[in-house]
């Protein structure tokens, strides 16, 4: 009898992990290898919780079910933070999770997400393992922030690359149309690696030089260097604006936004502010008119404006996974290895998620400026073949027709 398996999404949200989520259920489709495939809802909260729904017979009913699944926003499955303890202290959790798979007659699980997801992979697999299951575990990967180790980077990056690099390019014609003075601080994602800020550089072209100044939380940060920089700036231009990562620190180590920020289950310190402080340290010190932007949540959720390279290579990454565990194989996060720039090629390998979980990919330092306010090229065409391309939504009284999601209304 064939076995069933399990899909589960966790952590934060990308315009590209729902197609990552479509390429696995493809995958198992084509595989011929299992029976049902059921989404986990809230992440593997749902399985403790056995709240699940029938992925193939969604498939099955709606032809177009997938293909518009890679193409929606967010994730279908819901998401959850949700930290499993070191099963060697107590595996409580892991007993009941098991007996869960067991009853359900579970031969495989897939996780999609970041560094915490593949944490939970890896102590699922090890798990299993450990007591001679032979259930398979697969971590796919997903995250903006594209600081996953052991892969050249995650999808979702490009996409929000694009929505960056994009809205900076806006924000320069928005700003060109005075010819007063005036800063602009955009605060961008990125608690300890800077790739997304990175990204608008890619905002540049033959008539716009803005971002003129980039910092990333890879480099200490030095408020008094950033207003000589500033006014430096604007001696030849009068419109300047600034790309600044949100995790940005002083010589002390301390966030610029918050010196005792919150934290959260996994102790990621949540930062917010960063913009509004430098906003305020520019009208004091420099003098001119200055407003800040915070992109926040809008980069990781404007599918509209997602890059089809991103979500082709989320598709794969899914689809991909499958071919790993139908020959067996456990234990393992697929990743991509680049293999040349120009033409932007690339293979798709597994690696050993147990390397991947509480590792942390930053910015090379080589890949910014000695002066640590802007980006080498090197990095801008690291990030440009990966914001390639445009996918084609379907539109409804004006707006972006997405999947229905009422199962987590």
């Amino acid at each position: 009898m064939k076995k069933n398996c399990i899909i589960a999404q966790s952590g934060g949200p990308t315009p590209a992990i729902n197609a990552s989520l479509a390429g696995i259920i493809k995958g198992i489709i084509d595989s011929e290898g299992f029976d049902k495939v059921f989404g986990s809802l809230h992440g593997v909260t749902g399985v403790f919780n056995e709240d699940f729904l029938d992925l193939t017979a969604l498939a099955e009913k709606d032809d177009r079910f997938l293909e518009r699944l890679s193409l929606s926003p967010a994730m279908y499955l819901g998401s959850c933070r949700f930290k499993l303890q070191d099963p060697a202290k107590d595996d409580s959790d892991f007993k009941k999770l098991f007996t869960i798979f067991h009853k359900m007659n579970i031969g495989a699980f897939f996780y999609i997400g970041g560094n915490d997801s593949m944490d939970t992979a890896a102590k699922l697999a090890e798990y299993g393992k450990k007591i001679g299951s032979d259930i398979l575990f697969a971590g796919v990967p997903k995250t903006i922030d594209n600081d996953l180790v052991l892969t050249d980077h995650t999808p979702g990056y490009g996409s929000a690359a694009k929505y960056i690099a994009s809205s900076l390019l806006e924000m320069a014609h928005d700003t060109y149309i005075y010819g007063i003075p005036c800063v602009t601080i955009v605060e961008i994602m990125g608690r300890d690696a800077g790739w997304l800020t990175a990204a608008a550089a890619l905002a540049r072209n033959s008539y716009n030089e803005t971002p003129q100044l980039i910092y990333l939380p890879e480099v200490t940060f030095d408020p008094d260097r950033f207003i000589d920089d500033v006014k430096e700036k604007l001696k030849t231009h009068n419109n300047l604006i600034v790309a600044v990562s949100e995790g940005i620190r002083n010589s002390e180590g301390e966030y610029i936004a918050s010196t005792k920020a919150a934290s959260d289950k996994f102790g990621h310190a949540q930062l917010s502010g960063a913009g509004k402080v430098l906003e305020h340290f520019v009208k004091e010190k420099v003098g001119v008119k200055c407003r800040s932007v915070e992109l926040n949540i809008l980069q990781r959720c404007a599918s509209h404006l997602a890059s089809k390279t991103d979500l082709d290579e989320a598709f794969k990454l899914g689809y991909e996974a499958v071919g790993h565990i139908v020959n067996g194989e456990t234990g393992f996060m697929t990743a991509i290895k680049r293999i040349s720039n120009t033409p932007y090629t690339y293979n798709i390998e597994a690696v050993d998620v147990s390397k991947v979980a509480n590792a942390a990919k930053s910015v090379p330092v080589e890949w910014i400026t000695p002066e640590g306010n802007d980006v080498t090229e090197e990095l801008i065409n690291y990030i440009r073949p990966l914001i390639i391309g445009e996918v084609a939504h379907e539109y409804k009284d004006g707006l972006p027709s997405y999947i229905d999601i009422k199962h987590l209304v």
